[in-house]
């Protein structure tokens, strides 16, 4: 028996009277007894509506006559433009096309295309309603059972199956909960699905993830044709998993990395497990502190070849030559590079290069992020005997419909560094758990189905568009603010650019104005003009970044792109404590930046809620309200600090500490002046394991060589790597260490998250781990 949903998209007249709608009762009871639901939409508008909001539909039964109900903006009928939204909206779902006498409707007068897009037609009148019935209801079964993917599908077999499991785990299906209350609890909360799919890597009906048999090898390969990789992997402990495992495979012991500073920790993980020799290559940063993307100069040969000489851990190389590079595409704050300009500056650098992709999963479904995603570079971009080996890790779940944990590698190899799939699956095994969770499995398999065909531009197009109306609502509400003169003029921004052209016309409209089709369509919009001053990043090339619209970052009063002070401001540590009252939890909070992400859940109500948080905090700041009021538990954990204060004077407090501290420009010099590398991380690593490592105080590490890598959030970008010196006391990596530390002192409840220090509980005190003196190499 079908299940789902089957709408009937029909005129209301032909279900209010005559023997048509006697008819039409029957065949939607008939359906009803196949265990389908009709959903019923008496014109064009409605069905439209029907087709944006309801993913379960089975099958679609339309009127060619159907009324559009309002204008669609479309010279078609209501019943053509419903047609031409299913086929965008849906792969292959049923279609029957509704012929009726009153219409007076011919076959050879219907366009050519519609019957490219239907399955068949219904006359009411002229079949029993049992027949028609079971036409669309087959139809529909034979949908539900297609839209399923490999590994799911063979999955909802098995269980449907009912067989006595004599496997690990050892809860047999959930059933071992239910022999406990706490276990019986558990049992209710995930329910009996979830645990009776937790099953064991022995079940061959399910095939084998480190052989890539089975259902499960089916998955991959069709995930790899849905990405446009040669080859995919499944991946169950995350995008850090991974980063480690390329790393792992790409690079051997004292080689050279070629690597992106604004990566991902993992990176760092794959390089001690490897034993490779990093060379740091050094993003571009704004007056925010926002990271940048590399510089394109930077990555020209001979400039890569002039930093591999300079470092003095490529002395000890076994090679001068770099087998392997890594760049973060797109970065933590919405930075995507043109991916075959970028692999064009590389390919005479290294054979092998890796795009760290975790947040990335989307771009291939969007006509926005043509040529910016590592699978977009093939023989038709860059010519195979240039192009280098590329590799692809993303996270699925982060803004793909997948479960925690859930990732993938994608491969697309090239002649001048191939890779064997049984090699490569030595270092998949090496980092592959052999107890694979199968709803994960699952869940990748899924997240792949739904990015197949129209749905996957459809849902990643939704998320852009809800993006923009938030960045328009934004910049349409700071000028009614400035424009109202009832309240203070200042208002929070938005990190985009203030106008864009139409390059059809040559028009320029501001970003608040400008027709939204044109922001969805258009890349050029998006595009970091070099030296444009509202993004301050230096060293672009015209289109070589683009600036994704999903990933949002909200501008706060007090400091700009520029790195220019205002007398006031508004610290976003502030502003983000307040909307976690308000149960808005951002993506990431630098000092005066706050990241929100439109992944594919992001409704209206959603952004609307955000936009008027931000209002009701303007409100409480301009009339600057007792901060009980505001953050009330903030001062409850810090009330000799806090108490008597104000919304207004904690911001105006914190702002000119910020100042005062240059702790944005102290972290520019940090991250732009790397610190001199001594050791290669893998030595370092092994003198940790082995006490050849201490604890230091800022105040006394100058000159020490670092064992661990310090990493602060935010921004969330390593400042300091394993092997590297910690420099003079007033260097730049000490100096921001040292304000940071200050700055936690002074605001209690506000401090960064930083990986890699332990602070004393009683001084407040930063320690970091370095190698102790007398474990110094006396070479690399």
């Amino acid at each position: 028996m079908a299940h789902g949903t089957v709408l009937f998209a029909l005129r209301e007249d032909l279900f209010a009277h005559g023997p048509g709608a006697e008819q039409l009762h029957r065949i939607r009871t008939a359906l009803e007894g196949h265990g389908l639901s009709v959903r019923r939409a008496g014109s064009g508008r409605d069905a439209r509506a029907v087709l944006r909001t309801e993913a379960g539909l089975a099958a679609a039964v339309v009127a060619w006559d159907l009324p559009p109900g309002q204008s669609t903006g479309s010279s078609e009928a209501g019943g053509a433009a419903v047609l031409r939204q299913i086929g965008r909206r849906f792969k292959d779902l049923p279609v029957f096309l509704v012929m009726t006498e009153e219409a007076d409707e011919d076959l050879d007068h219907l366009p050519l295309w519609v019957s490219e897009t239907v399955v068949g037609y219904v006359w009411p009148l002229e079949d029993t309603p049992s027949f028609i019935a079971g036409r669309i209801a087959s139809a529909a079964a034979a949908y539900q059972e297609a839209v399923l993917p490999p590994f799911f599908k063979a999955l909802r077999r098995f269980g449907d199956a009912h067989e006595y499991s004599w496997h690990t785990p050892a809860h047999a299906g959930g059933v071992a909960f239910l022999k406990s209350p706490v276990g019986r609890a558990f049992f209710d909360y995930f329910g009996e699905s979830l645990l009776r799919s937790d099953l064991s890597i022995s079940v061959e009906e399910l095939g084998s993830l480190f052989e890539h048999t089975g259902p499960i090898g089916d998955a991959e390969r069709n995930a790899a044709r849905i990405f446009g990789a040669e080859r995919t992997y499944f991946v169950l402990h995350g995008n850090s998993t991974a980063d480690r495992m390329v790393g792992h495979f790409c690079v051997a012991s004292d080689e050279i990395a070629l690597v992106d500073r604004n990566c991902h920790k993992s990176v760092l993980h794959g390089l001690v497990l490897s034993g490779a020799r990093p060379v740091y290559l050094v993003p571009t940063r704004n007056g925010y502190g926002l990271a940048g993307p590399l510089p394109p100069a930077t990555l020209a040969p001979a400039a890569i070849a002039a930093r591999i000489a300079a470092n003095p851990l490529a002395q000890g190389a076994v090679s001068p030559h770099a087998p392997y590079a890594i760049v973060t595409n797109s970065t933590y704050d919405g930075l995507c590079y043109d991916a075959v300009h970028v692999t064009r500056d590389l390919a005479a650098s290294t054979p092998r290069l890796h795009f760290d992709e975790a947040w990335f999963a989307y771009a291939r479904f969007h006509p926005l992020y043509t040529h910016r995603y590592a699978m977009s570079v093939d023989g038709q971009t860059l010519p195979d005997e240039q192009r280098p080996t590329l590799f692809s890790t993303q996270s699925t779940h982060k803004l793909l419909a997948a479960l925690s944990q859930s990732a993938m590698v994608h491969i697309r190899t090239s002649p001048r560094a191939p890779v064997a799939p049984e090699r490569f699956n030595e270092a998949f095994m090496m980092h592959a758990t052999t107890s694979p969770l199968y709803p994960a499995i699952a869940s990748l398999d899924v997240a792949a189905g739904m990015m197949d065909g129209p749905q996957g531009h459809w849902l990643v197009d939704e998320a852009v568009t809800e993006a923009i109306r938030f960045r328009q609502a934004m910049a349409r509400t700071a000028t009614r603010i400035a424009a109202a003169g009832d309240r203070p003029t200042w208002f929070f921004g938005i990190w985009q650019p203030p106008t864009v052209t139409d390059p059809a016309t040559k028009e320029e409209h501001t970003f608040a104005d400008a027709p939204a089709d044109l922001l969805r369509t258009e890349p050029s919009c998006w595009q970091l003009q070099p030296d444009a001053a509202w993004h301050g990043l230096p060293g672009l090339s015209q289109g070589y970044c683009m600036l994704d619209p999903i990933k949002v970052t909200l501008t706060c009063p007090g400091l700009d792109a520029r790195g220019q002070w205002s007398e006031r401001g508004i610290p976003a540590r502030i502003l983000t404590a307040y909307l976690a009252t308000r149960n808005i939890l951002v993506e990431k909070t630098d000092s005066y930046t706050a990241l929100v992400l439109f992944s594919m859940g992001i409704t209206k109500g959603k952004w609307g809620t955000l936009l008027d948080a931000l209002m009701d905090f303007k409100a409480l700041y301009d009339a600057d309200t007792p901060l009980e009021n505001v953050l009330p538990a903030v001062l409850a954990r810090h009330p000799r600090r806090y108490t008597g204060m104000t919304l207004a004077g904690l911001c105006q407090s914190m702002h000119e500490h910020l100042r005062e501290a240059a702790l944005v420009q102290l972290l520019d010099a940090a991250f732009q002046d790397l610190p001199t590398p001594l050791a290669p991380p893998q030595w370092c690593y092994q003198q940790l394991i082995r006490e050849g490592t201490e604890r230091v105080r800022l105040s006394q590490a100058a000159g020490r060589m670092a064992a661990a890598m310090v990493t602060v959030t935010p921004p969330g970008i390593p400042v300091l790597m394993p092997g590297e010196s910690t420099g003079e006391a007033d260097g730049p990596l000490l100096r921001y260490l040292t304000a940071l530390e200050s700055f936690d002192r002074a605001f209690p409840g506000f401090g960064s998250e930083t990986h890699g220090v332990t602070i004393d509980a009683d001084t407040g005190d930063y320690l970091i781990e370095c190698v102790r003196p007398d474990r110094h190499p006396t070479h690399t």
